[in-house]
C-alpha cells in the first residue's frame, strides 16, 4: 500500500503567510508616507507662516527697510520706519492667532456635524456673536475688550443652538444640506438684525460698520491679551476633542457602541469651537471661509484623522489670515482692503467649487 505525502503549502487564495506578509509591509509602507506627508506638509506649513509675518511686518502703507524692521524687533522706535514696524507686530500676531482659532473651530464644525460645508460664518456662528456684541454696544454701552468676548461668546452659543434645532426639525435630523440652509438663513437674518441696530445710531454707526467687515488693522497689545486665554482654552478643549471627533466620524451609533459617550462629545468639541469663534470675532469683526477653506485644504496633507488635522488647520488657518492682510495691503496700497473682503474673495470659489463637486442632493 503505498502512501502519498503532500508538503503543505499556501493556497491559491491569497490567504497564506506569504500574503499576509506582503499586506503587512503594504501598510507599513502607507504608514512611512504618511508620516512622510504629514512631516513634509507641517514643515512647509512651518515656513509659510514665518515668510506671511516677515512679509506682514515689511509691507503697509509706508515702505521699510530691513535695517528698521531688526531695530523695531529690537525695542527701538526711533524712527518713523521703526514706529510704523512696531505697530504692525500686533496686527500680525493678531492675524495668525485669528487664522488658527478660525481654522481649528472650522475643522472642529466639519467634524461635529459632518458636513463638508461647515464653517463658523456658514454656521451662524460669527452672525450671532457680531448681532451679540453690536447690542452691547448700541443698547448697553460696553466699551471693555473683556466685555466683548463675553458677550460675543453669548451670542455664538445661542446662535449655534438655534442653527442646529432649526436643522433638526423634521425627519432625518440635522443633515449636512439642513443645517446648510439653517445657518444661512439665520446668518441673513443675524445680520439685517445688526444692520437694524446700527443704522438710529449715527454716533457709532461708522465704527460698528467698519468692524462688521472683519479686518486686523489697528491691533494692539492691550486688545490681544484678555483675547488670549480664551483661545488657549479653545485650543486645548478642541485638541482633546479631537479622537471624540475621530469616533463621531464613524456615526453615533458606531461611536456610542465603542463606549464613546456621544453628548458628551460634541458638547465638548462645540464649547471649544465657541471658544475659539467668540472672543475672535470680538475683536476682528466675522471674518468668513477661513473655516471652510483651510479644512479642506489641510486634509491633503494630514488625512482625516481630527489629532493631525486640527494642528495642521491652525498652521493653515494662520498663514492663509496672514497672507489675505498682506495681499489686502498691496492690492490697494496705499490704502488697504480689510481682510474680511479678501478672504471672501477666496472663499467663495472654494465654496461654489465643494457644493459642485459633492453635488448638493448628496450632502
Amino acid at each position: 500500500m503505498q502512501t502519498c505525502s503532500q508538503k503543505p503549502h499556501a493556497s491559491h487564495n491569497g490567504s497564506g503567510p506569504a500574503s499576509g506578509s506582503s499586506v503587512n509591509r503594504s501598510v507599513a509602507l502607507r504608514i512611512k508616507r504618511n508620516a512622510a506627508r504629514r512631516l513634509s506638509g507641517g514643515a512647509a506649513l512651518l515656513v509659510l507662516l514665518g515668510l506671511a509675518a516677515m512679509l506682514s511686518v515689511a509691507f503697509g502703507a509706508r515702505e521699510v527697510g530691513w535695517p528698521e524692521i531688526a531695530a523695531a524687533l529690537s525695542g527701538q522706535v526711533a524712527t518713523v520706519g521703526d514706529a510704523a514696524v512696531a505697530s504692525r507686530l500686533p496686527r500680525t500676531l493678531l492675524a495668525m492667532l485669528a487664522g488658527a482659532a478660525l481654522g481649528i473651530s472650522g475643522g472642529v464644525m466639519q467634524g461635529l456635524t459632518r458636513n463638508p460645508l461647515a464653517d463658523p460664518g456658514l454656521l451662524g456662528v460669527n452672525a450671532g456673536a457680531a448681532l451679540a456684541v453690536v447690542i452691547g454696544i448700541a443698547w448697553f454701552g460696553i466699551d471693555e475688550t473683556t466685555s466683548y468676548i463675553w458677550t460675543a461668546i453669548a451670542g455664538a452659543a445661542i446662535s449655534a443652538c438655534a442653527v442646529y434645532a432649526i436643522a433638526s426639525l423634521g425627519q432625518g435630523g440635522a443633515t449636512p444640506l439642513r443645517l446648510a440652509l439653517a445657518g444661512a438663513a439665520i446668518t441673513a437674518a443675524l445680520s439685517s438684525l445688526a444692520t437694524a441696530v446700527v443704522l438710529p445710531r449715527g454716533d457709532i454707526g461708522g465704527l460698528v460698520q467698519s468692524w462688521l467687515v472683519g479686518g486686523v488693522g489697528g491691533a494692539t497689545y492691550e486688545q490681544l491679551l484678555p483675547v488670549l486665554p480664551f483661545l488657549v482654552t479653545g485650543f486645548v478643549i478642541t485638541l482633546l476633542a479631537a479622537r471624540k471627533l475621530n469616533m463621531l466620524a464613524l456615526g453615533d451609533d458606531t461611536a456610542a457602541g465603542l463606549g464613546e459617550k456621544v453628548a458628551v462629545a460634541r458638547a465638548m468639541s462645540a464649547v471649544g469651537a465657541v471658544l475659539l469663534c467668540g472672543p475672535i470675532t470680538a475683536v476682528c469683526g466675522p471674518i468668513g471661509f477661513v473655516g471652510l477653506v483651510v479644512p479642506h485644504a489641510c486634509r491633503l496633507l494630514a488625512g482625516g484623522d481630527y489629532r493631525w488635522l486640527l494642528p495642521f488647520s491652525a498652521l493653515g488657518g494662520a498663514v492663509l489670515l496672514t497672507l489675505s492682510d498682506v495681499a489686502g495691503r498691496l492690492i490697494a496700497h496705499p490704502s488697504e482692503l480689510d481682510v474680511g473682503i479678501v478672504t471672501a474673495f477666496i472663499g467663495a470659489p472654494v465654496f461654489i467649487w465643494i457644493v459642485r463637486n459633492r453635488k448638493v442632493g448628496s450632502l
